[in-house]
């Protein structure tokens, strides 16, 4: 592969050049608090819709049984299932606490949800695939538990 020579900036492109630099110091640790409470806010409000009180609704049952109806897991489990994971995971990415396996946990929700139940919403669960793509690679930031706990540098 042929490299192109580097050559000093032209009049044009030296601001585009400061531009970029200025934007590459924006912090880390903001970026990826966005990435954490979105996609978190997202799975909570999800998770909420699937309970009435403390009991899964009934609702739920039946979108599990028959419009969400995934192979190889009964229904019943994966109703279960989907309500944990739709808590327990964003709170977890809100704390930034086993941030990364959070967010792999929701990546692996998210592809079901893609693959076996709403094909049709792949730029939602693109975007939610990014972010957690995003955390996964880079980590939670300064902001988090991981961080507080030294599970994360």
């Amino acid at each position: 592969m042929t490299r192109i020579p580097h050559s000093e900036p032209s009049r044009l492109s030296a601001p585009v050049i400061a531009l970029n630099a200025a934007l590459g110091r924006l912090p880390w640790t903001l970026a990826a608090l966005a990435l954490r409470a979105f996609p978190a806010a997202v799975f909570w409000a999800s998770g909420q819709t699937k309970l009435d009180g403390w009991r899964i609704a009934e609702s739920t049952w039946f979108l599990f049984q028959y419009e969400y109806d995934l192979p190889l897991i009964p229904y019943r489990i994966a109703a279960v299932l989907a309500v944990i994971a739709e808590h327990l995971l964003p709170i977890l990415l809100i704390l930034g606490l086993g941030t990364r396996l959070a967010a792999l946990g929701l990546l692996g929700m998210t592809a079901v949800i893609e693959i076996f139940v709403y094909p049709d919403a792949w730029m939602t669960h693109g975007l939610w695939a990014a972010c957690f793509l995003a955390l996964i690679a880079r980590g939670p930031g300064a902001l988090s538990l991981d961080r507080l706990f030294g599970l994360e540098r």
